[in-house]
C-alpha cells in the first residue's frame, strides 16, 4: 500500500483529529490523500488504554455537545456522547454544591428572571439567578461579538462579569481553569468567552468507550490504505515528504497536522507556543464513591486535583461490572509531582471531596503530558493562518482554540485552503468558518 501511495494529491503528516478531519474534507472533494502517522495507532493525544477491563483516557480534555464540528466532521456520525449531569458540583464548606445548571439558554433566562422577580431572601438563590442570566446572555451572543471584545488575560476580566465575588471565585474561576487547563487563567479572554459560550449552550460530556473512539471512527470511515502508521516523517516541502525508513512521497500539497512541537521541528520558523501541563489519574474503587454522573470542581478543597468524576457513572463502558472508575485531573505545577507523592496527596483530597476513604482504591494509571494543551495567552488569534505558502499548510489545536473543537475545525480550514489553491470548490462555504 505504501508503494501505491508514493504519489498523491495531498500528503498529511499526522493522524490526529486535525489531520483526519482534513483528510475527510479533502477526499470528500475528490482529492487523493495519504496520511502518514509516526505512532502505531491514529489519534495523537486521543489515546485510550485498556487495563484490567477499564478504559483509561490519557487526555483530560472534555467534550461539549455544543461543539459544531462533532456534527460537521465526516466519520463521526457513529460517535456516542455520554453527558455529565447538568451543571457541576463545586466542593465548598465541606460538601458539594450543584451550580451552573442550565437546560437551555431561554429556560435559564426565564428561570433567572423568576428568581430575581421573587427577590429570594437567600443569597444563594440570587447568586444562581445572576449566574443564570449571565450565562444565558453569553449563550445568545454571536461569536463575532465575543471576538470583537478587547482581548486580555481571563483573570483580569472576571470582576467585570457582573457577578458577585463569591460566584466568581466559587464557580467561574475553577470552571474556567478546568475547561482551559489553565489554573492561572492567563488565557485570552476571547477564548474563555468562547468556552463559556459552549458551556452555556450544551452539556459537558465524554465519548462513549473512551477518547480513542473518535480517531478510530474517523480512520475507519476513510478509504482503505489512506492512513499509514509507523511512518516517521523527517522533512517536508511543498511537493514532497521524506521519511526515516520509507523513502520519499511526492504530492501537490503537504499538510502538517502534528502537535505544535513536532510541527515546529518540521517547519523552521513556525512559532512554538507555550503549553499547559496536565496529569490524569485513574483509580479503581470497589464501588462508586458518588452515584452521580457529575463533574466535581474541587474548589476550596486543598490538594493537587482540579476536577474529578466517577467516570464509570458518566460512561458505564469504562469499568468492568461491579467496579468503579474515578478519573481526576491535575493542572499546573502540581501535575509534575512524583507519582507516589501525587497519588498520596490526591487520595487525601479525593477522600474529602467524595466523603469516603480512598485508601483502598487501586491506582490504575498516571498519565503526565507536559505539552498537553497549547497555551492561548492574550492576545490570541483564534484564526491563525493554516496556509504558510502555496503547497504547505499546517493545522491542529495550536492554530485555533486548544480544544477538540479547535482541532477538528483547524483541519477543515486547512482542507479548504488546499482546495482553494488547487482550484477546487470547497464542500462548505467560508461563511461557516468563523471561530472554533
Amino acid at each position: 500500500m505504501l508503494n501505491s501511495a508514493r504519489h498523491t494529491d495531498v500528503v498529511i503528516v499526522g493522524a490526529g483529529l486535525a489531520g483526519l478531519s482534513a483528510a475527510h474534507h479533502l477526499i470528500g472533494a475528490g482529492v487523493t490523500v495519504t496520511v502518514l502517522e509516526a505512532a502505531e495507532r491514529p489519534g495523537g493525544r486521543m489515546v485510550t488504554d485498556a487495563v484490567d477491563g477499564f478504559l483509561l483516557d490519557r487526555t483530560g480534555q472534555l467534550l461539549n455537545t455544543s461543539f459544531p464540528e462533532l456534527l460537521r466532521t465526516p466519520g463521526l456520525e457513529g460517535l456516542k456522547l455520554r453527558p455529565f449531569s447538568p451543571g457541576v458540583l463545586v466542593h465548598a464548606d465541606g460538601r458539594n454544591h450543584r451550580t451552573g445548571e442550565l437546560r437551555g439558554a431561554k429556560r435559564a433566562f426565564t428561570t433567572a428572571r423568576a428568581f430575581a422577580a421573587a427577590r429570594a431572601s437567600r443569597s444563594a438563590g440570587l447568586d444562581q439567578a445572576r449566574l443564570g442570566v449571565a450565562l444565558a446572555r453569553l449563550a445568545a451572543l454571536p461569536s463575532e461579538r465575543m471576538l470583537a471584545r478587547p482581548d486580555r488575560p481571563t483573570a483580569d476580566t472576571l470582576a467585570s462579569r457582573g457577578l458577585p465575588a463569591r460566584t466568581v471565585e466559587g464557580f467561574l474561576r475553577p470552571l474556567l481553569a478546568s475547561l482551559l487547563s489553565d489554573p492561572d487563567l492567563s488565557t485570552s479572554s476571547r477564548c474563555a468567552d468562547l468556552v463559556l459560550h459552549g458551556y452555556a449552550r450544551g452539556r459537558l460530556c465524554l465519548p462513549a468507550g473512551g477518547a480513542a473512539v473518535m480517531p478510530e471512527l474517523m480512520t475507519t470511515a476513510l478509504p482503505a490504505g489512506t492512513v499509514h502508521q509507523g511512518v516517521e516523517v523527517t522533512s517536508v516541502g511543498t511537493t514532497s515528504v521524506s521519511t526515516a525508513h520509507h523513502g520519499d512521497f511526492t504530492c501537490r500539497s503537504v499538510v502538517v497536522a502534528t502537535g505544535a512541537r513536532a510541527a515546529a521541528d518540521l517547519i523552521p520558523g513556525l512559532r512554538l507556543p507555550g503549553f499547559h501541563p496536565v496529569t490524569v489519574l485513574h483509580h479503581a474503587a470497589p464501588e462508586p464513591p458518588l452515584r452521580d454522573a457529575s463533574l466535581i470542581l474541587t474548589g476550596s478543597c486543598p490538594g493537587p486535583v482540579a476536577h474529578t468524576t466517577v467516570a464509570s457513572e458518566v460512561d458505564p463502558d469504562r469499568a468492568p461490572l461491579g467496579r468503579a472508575l474515578v478519573t481526576s485531573t491535575v493542572l499546573g505545577a502540581a501535575s509534575g509531582l512524583p507519582r507516589e507523592e501525587l497519588d498520596r496527596a490526591a487520595r487525601a483530597q479525593l477522600s474529602r471531596v467524595y466523603g469516603t476513604p480512598a485508601d483502598d482504591w487501586e491506582l490504575l494509571a498516571v498519565h503526565h503530558d507536559p505539552d498537553a494543551v497549547p497555551a492561548m495567552p492574550a492576545p490570541h488569534d483564534v484564526r491563525r493562518t493554516v496556509r504558510l505558502l502555496s503547497g504547505l499548510y499546517v493545522c491542529g489545536d495550536h492554530r485555533d482554540t486548544s480544544t477538540v473543537q479547535g482541532a477538528l475545525f483547524s483541519g477543515r480550514r486547512a482542507a479548504q485552503a488546499v482546495l482553494h489553491d488547487l482550484g477546487i470548490r470547497p464542500t462548505h462555504t467560508g461563511a461557516t468558518l468563523r471561530a472554533a
